[in-house]
């Protein structure tokens, strides 16, 4: 082979190499080591920056060395394409940002839903990052972490999706119709998806829930629940749970709201009022601004929008969830308190959740606290 013909065959080689590696997709949901996952789920500690973490390659949940704000731990890393965008610009990227707390400065009208989410995409792969942290992400700056975000327990769940999902994932933003606070969309999108962003993108006519089976990358399967804020209805007991049809276990916000009791139907809806993780003191759910909901038998749990309250009877939210077994029983053990349900007519015992040895406890009575009242944000098209 003479010189000639070699240097061919070199820059042969070296077009294929960079065709390929222009072809892997940096939009995927990052460990705390930078390495691609299919899904995780991040639970942060109340009054700590410090989480557990667990994805599909954990036994269950497993304490970071990172803290949630780490410019190196798994948000970061995930969140490094929308990071980079904000100094280069990034081609063939986009992105949707919404949360109904978007800043410390104002909160969306309660005409939006009450969600919380990151959704990054290319042209091969989109990150769902569903979460329950007011003001997160910080939109146009590389410190993603908001100053408000370590009082109270939070969760964060990422799953990496084919681009065949955008449909789907769509469709779960336009029954749930977030407040976006920050968006790029490429031209390649479904049309659906391009609409979200926009002010009038919502359902016009019933059903006002939307139901769906998402498989991620690698083939987990997943459900997503949303509701239009004209369902009129609780998420989990009068969607969720007469979906997967098994009994529930939810963990939502109480602090400064009117909760909805404990639900007892053909299915019960228990409401959690006291969790535990491993080798840490017990705590009650006014420090835990999560929302999940967790099968009591079943391999479902689901990472949520919405609280167990009247109020958000008339919003719009949803849920993402996860069939893992691992993931359940991670779930389920942090429960140690619920509320059980309601006494029923001519009936002395409160029906009980089975085969849990799980403490039940009164009904949850806090003092609504003051709080400053923040203006709506500006609307936008």
């Amino acid at each position: 082979m003479n010189m000639a013909t070699q240097r061919t065959a070199l820059c042969f080689l070296l077009s294929v190499w960079v065709l390929f590696q222009g072809c892997d997709s940096d939009v995927k949901c990052r460990n705390d080591k930078g390495e691609e996952v299919d899904w995780y789920v991040i639970y942060k500690f109340n009054r700590s920056l410090s989480y557990n973490y667990m994805d599909e390659s954990t036994k269950g949940w497993k304490l970071s060395q990172k803290t949630v704000d780490s410019k190196r731990g798994a948000l970061a890393n995930t969140l490094k394409p929308l990071l980079d965008f904000y100094d280069n610009n990034t081609k063939d990227f986009g992105f949707i940002l919404y949360n109904d707390q978007p800043n410390n400065k104002c909160v969306a009208s309660s005409s939006y839903g009450h969600s919380k989410g990151v959704v990054l995409l290319d042209n091969q792969t989109i990150v769902w990052l569903t979460h329950s942290t007011p003001n997160f992400p910080k939109n146009g700056t590389k410190d993603f972490w908001p100053e408000s975000g370590k009082s109270n327990a939070q969760t964060f769940m990422c799953v990496t999706f084919p681009f065949s999902a955008a449909r789907d994932i769509a469709l779960q933003l336009y029954y749930i119709h977030p407040y976006c606070y920050d968006h790029k969309i490429l031209p390649t999108l479904p049309h659906l998806l391009n609409l979200v962003p926009q002010r009038n993108s919502y359902p016009p006519e019933e059903p006002w829930y939307n139901v769906g089976s998402l498989t991620s990358l690698n083939g987990k399967r997943f459900l997503r629940f949303a509701k239009y804020k004209r369902f009129n209805g609780d998420l989990y007991s009068d969607l969720i749970v007469k979906n997967l049809r098994e009994d529930l276990y939810v963990k939502s916000w109480k602090n400064k709201v009117i909760a909805l009791p404990s639900t007892c139907e053909i299915n019960n809806v228990y409401n959690v009022n006291a969790l535990q993780f491993p080798r840490m003191r017990k705590y009650h759910e006014t420090v835990d601004h999560s929302k999940w909901c967790v099968t009591i038998e079943a391999n479902w749990t689901c990472i949520a929008d919405m609280n167990r309250a009247g109020s958000q009877k008339k919003r719009g939210g949803g849920a993402l969830c996860i069939d893992d077994p691992k993931v359940s029983k991670a779930f389920r053990h942090l429960v140690k308190e619920f509320e059980p349900c309601p006494p029923q007519p001519h009936t002395t015992t409160a029906t009980q959740p089975p085969k849990e040895r799980v403490r039940k406890s009164g009904k949850s009575k806090v003092k609504p606290a003051t709080q400053t009242v923040k203006k709506e944000c500006f609307e936008h098209e």
